[in-house]
């Protein structure tokens, strides 16, 4: 029983060093959400950090704030949704597609 149990933490082990590897490359891949027909433009890595926020100048009227926060707000949550995706793909890929609790960015 304890061969076993050396062999499961190995690949326990083994798992977890990929994941490491994973959320690296993940960090580095970039997904882009945007709103308004594309006059805001979020950017965000697969860890969902905001990395570049693009506003076209046409949208911007200072007689309508809301309407510009709102398609700063609409294009940022599409980039994250976007980036958790390729996150749960990449992991679920690694882990077969098991459920791990506990197991966000």
């Amino acid at each position: 029983m304890a061969k076993g149990m050396g062999g499961m933490m190995k690949q326990v082990q083994k798992m977890q060093k990929k994941m490491m590897q994973v959320q690296e490359e993940l960090e580095q891949k970039r997904v882009e959400g945007s709103s308004g027909g594309g006059v805001v433009t979020v950017v965000a890595n697969g860890r969902q950090d905001v990395l570049e926020i693009k506003i076209s100048p046409d949208v911007v009227n200072p007689d309508d704030v809301e309407m510009l926060e709102d398609l700063i707000l609409a294009a940022i949550n599409q980039a994250q949704q976007r980036a958790q995706e390729m996150m749960q793909e990449e992991m679920g890929e690694l882990t077969g597609g098991l459920q791990i609790p506990g197991l966000t960015m």
